[in-house]
């Protein structure tokens, strides 16, 4: 038994490769087009594994796609592969509609075509997961109850239009064609192998090196916090028993704002790595100019999930945090191999700090 995972070697991807093989002995065929957030040092400790086979490769690649489904006839299809940081949707859209309506478009087509083919049972047992993100569903006040799987969608910039238009086309192939699909939408994830240009590796990394820890406008932004670990553990979960043509938000139940998540990461890093010339990390943080379009807050009501399918996530923010914090101090040579000279120079344009 096999199953192919796209964009396994990004972070959400990368955790869910490596936590699988650790659980099963199923084998996984891995395709990464390895774009700036993909990165092989995430799976090298599956270096000489023989259940783990790594494309490099483009979900749009339909020819590449039909042999791989050919070859290795996967059981299941989990679709990770995306354009997925807000700032750089808005700096560059059309990447993500390339990647995360055209490409999702043509791996679908390219399941459909493969899934029509199988004999009855492997049709009827084959299963296609879409993830996906919160972000489709616009923006909460603080009074609003959390998204829940009902939530009109409200996408509100480029990366959550492109990715609400992904879970669209999922939706269409299985309503027009049957395909068996699944869908997941997670709130923020943390943890390790996190690519250092989303808050929380940022603000660890810029701790440690003395530099400013950037905060968006007033840092009120609220978000849902997740563990990968859990997030990895859900899809296995829904890739198990979901029903099929069903969605599942999947959420920490960790709302934070912003300012307090930085807050939180200076005061552990104080007590783990003191700064060396004493003080503490908290004076780094710096205020720079909102982003354009800034969700004020994000929530996912993931009760469907626990009442059918008895999933909750394992970790509090408090602890998954200390862990995240941990492993970026243990893991010093991926962080190296990670921070390029075209990453140094994108957080320097985009976080330009205000007085």
């Amino acid at each position: 038994m096999t199953i192919l995972v796209s964009g396994g070697a990004g972070f959400i991807g990368g955790n869910f490769v490596l936590d699988w093989l650790k659980h099963f002995d199923e084998a996984v065929i891995n395709l990464d087009k390895l774009t700036y957030a993909g990165n092989l040092d995430t799976l090298k400790s599956l270096n000489g594994n023989n259940r783990h086979v790594f494309v490099h490769g483009d979900i749009g690649d339909r020819n590449l796609l039909s042999n791989l489904l050919a070859t290795h006839k996967p059981r299941a299809v989990i679709n990770f592969a995306a354009e997925s940081h807000v700032d750089r949707s808005i700096h560059g859209p059309g990447d993500f509609i390339q990647t995360n309506v055209v490409g999702t478009f043509n791996l679908l087509e390219s399941v459909r075509s493969y899934w029509d083919g199988l004999p009855g049972n492997e049709k009827q047992a084959f299963r296609f997961l879409h993830v996906s993100t919160d972000e489709v569903y616009g923006t909460l006040s603080k009074e609003d109850a959390p998204f829940n799987e009902l939530n009109r969608y409200e996408p509100n910039s480029p990366y959550s239009a492109s990715k609400a238009a992904s879970d669209h086309l999922v939706r269409a192939w299985h309503h027009t064609y049957g395909l068996p699909v699944l869908t997941t939408n997670c709130s923020n994830n943390y943890g390790p192998y996190h690519f250092p240009e989303k808050l929380i590796p940022l603000v660890i990394l810029n701790a440690l090196s003395g530099k400013s820890l950037p905060i968006y406008g007033d840092g009120q932004q609220i978000r849902d916090w997740l563990y990968v670990k859990d997030h990895c553990s859900a899809i296995r979960r829904v890739l198990q028993a979901g029903e099929v043509g069903e969605t599942y938000n999947v959420g920490g139940w960790n709302e934070k704002p912003n300012l307090d998540v930085v807050h939180t990461i200076c005061t552990i890093l104080d007590e783990l790595r003191p700064k060396a010339g004493g003080g503490r990390y908290s004076d780094q943080i710096a205020f720079v100019k909102d982003r354009p379009g800034h969700d004020r807050r994000y929530a996912i009501d993931a009760r469907k999930l626990e009442r059918e399918l008895g999933w909750k996530p394992e970790e509090t923010f408090e602890t998954g945090i200390r862990k995240t914090i941990e492993w970026y101090l243990a893991n010093e040579d991926w962080v190296k191999n990670v921070t390029s000279g075209a990453y140094r120079e994108w957080v320097g344009k985009q976080y330009e700090v205000r007085p």
